[in-house]
């Protein structure tokens, strides 16, 4: 699996999250007050709405439509609706790139 370039650091504010789509799918960038950078699919679990669109706090990602909550670190579901964890992705940075293995 190759690692793929993302997007730039600068693209991604503090606690907050980018969309990124990558072929067929989409994926979700988080950055974190700490200046950590990680990866989820970007739909949520529960009816398939960009995450891109919900509220960062702390690490974690807020579903725009139901408030659904999951901790972007792990990809694992925190509060109803959602019932069904996120797939992660690895990242680093590179460069002032953030990189994703997908």
């Amino acid at each position: 699996m190759p690692w793929v370039d993302a997007c730039a650091v600068d693209d991604v504010d503090e606690e907050d999250v980018v969309r990124w789509d990558h072929g067929e799918r989409t994926y979700a960038i988080y950055r974190s007050l700490n200046n950590e950078f990680y990866c989820t699919d970007g739909l949520c679990t529960h009816e398939q709405v960009h995450l891109s669109g919900g509220l960062v706090m702390d690490y974690e990602i807020e579903c725009p439509k139901h408030n659904g909550l999951f901790d972007y670190r792990s990809g694992k579901a925190l509060r109803a609706p959602v019932c069904e964890d996120l797939r992660t992705y690895e990242t680093k940075v590179e460069n002032g790139r953030v990189m994703v293995l997908v």
